[in-house]
């Protein structure tokens, strides 16, 4: 059992450490948090890179940074200009995601996402569709009650229970359509409790149009997005030393995992990492030993980001040392979105004071990688 429960001791090529750290991508008020650092190979058997990825479902931003680097090859930004499209729905019933009809176009042909938009996880009724066609709920106590459906209490209610998570299996509820559990939840969401939000939706198939999801909802206000993209060459930028088999680091040597994490963050966020006496807002520098890169290119997609298209993103980043570079590693950075009721596959996620959970890629030129996992305190440890 991974260290990080208050027992156990971290497995072999892991470490799992408690710490204030910096946030990726945006600085702002963070509580303690859970950080897990791991290291592996491409190409190793039990390499499970793809499945974090896979079962991280709802992300909002993916930035990617490469040393030495001025242009990003066109391969990989064909890959960051196709990152969309979603869409917003808004005033979308919740009942229409329970329909035989939205069941048998999307969640059975192919892998749908779904997320209330504008609702805080720790206030508000929260909503997530899931690729596996879980439908989850996070409800506070008075709606939950209306309601009338069967679930369990938030395991971050504290001792007052105020909040209940509901699961909803939609392709076992779409073999069953007379059954009195299809029929007591299409009540209780039509008549008894009709619940409306504002949703972010995406839907992945290979070869599927579109349109698909627009003409669906066309009786809806439905508007189709792009992810923004911000791509921005870093000149002169002290990185850190590292060696791909020391995830500690290596005094005088080498910097650490937790060293390269906190740097990335201070990165994302633009701060200035020279440690001037007259800067008043960040006094962090670059951990040692470091070197300076002429040039690096950092892009920021931000939207509502599907794990099959950070998959792609993931592979063309180890391909990219497939001809000599000068670039010893790249780094791939995710975060999911702070209110999202689950984080990883369908583990309760909560908010607290920062509702973070992220990862991060550290790709060398030898296909090994370093995967750091961070949760806030709401949350279960990493998978």
């Amino acid at each position: 059992m991974p260290a990080g429960k208050g027992r156990g001791e971290p497995n072999a090529g892991r470490t799992c450490v408690r710490k204030t750290m910096a946030m990726l991508c945006r600085l702002r008020e963070v509580p303690r948090h859970l950080l897990v650092c791991e290291k592996s190979n491409f190409g190793h058997e039990k390499s499970r890179h793809r499945h974090l990825v896979e079962t991280h479902y709802h992300n909002y931003r993916v930035s990617f940074l490469i040393p030495e680097c001025g242009i990003l090859s066109k391969e990989l930004k064909d890959l960051v200009m196709d990152s969309g499209p979603y869409y917003f729905v808004k005033d979308l019933p919740l009942h229409e995601l329970i329909a035989h009809e939205f069941i048998n176009t999307f969640v059975k042909k192919g892998a749908c996402y779904a997320l209330t938009y504008n609702t805080n996880i720790d206030e508000d009724n929260t909503v997530a569709l899931l690729p596996n066609g879980k439908l989850i709920l996070s409800l506070d106590k008075d709606t939950y009650e209306e309601t009338g459906l069967q679930g369990r209490p938030s395991q971050y209610s504290g001792r007052k229970t105020m909040k209940f998570i509901v699961s909803i299996d939609l392709m076992d509820l779409s073999s069953k359509l007379d059954s009195k559990k299809y029929k007591r939840i299409s009540w209780a969401f039509k008549e008894k409790k009709p619940l409306k939000f504002d949703f972010l939706l995406a839907w992945h198939q290979t070869g599927a149009e579109g349109s698909t999801m627009m003409s669906y909802f066309s009786n809806y206000r439905i508007q189709e997005r792009q992810p923004k993209i911000a791509l921005s060459t870093v000149t002169d930028l002290p990185c850190p030393v590292l060696r791909s088999g020391e995830l500690r680091g290596e005094p005088e040597a080498a910097c650490s995992a937790q060293e390269l994490f906190e740097w990335l963050g201070a990165v994302f966020s633009n701060a200035e990492l020279n440690n001037e006496p007259d800067n008043f807002i960040s006094t962090y520098c670059c951990p040692q030993p470091s070197t300076v890169v002429a040039k690096a290119c950092l892009c920021t997609i931000t939207g509502f980001i599907l794990p099959e298209k950070i998959r792609l993103l993931l592979e063309q980043l180890c391909r990219y040392f497939d001809e000599p570079k000068l670039a010893p590693w790249v780094t791939l950075s995710v975060q999911g979105f702070a209110d999202s009721p689950v984080s990883w596959r369908e583990n309760e996620h909560g908010f607290r004071k920062g509702g973070e959970h992220l990862y991060n890629f550290v790709v060398f030129s030898n296909r090994d990688y370093w995967l750091q996992l961070a949760v806030g305190a709401n949350d279960d440890c990493p998978p």
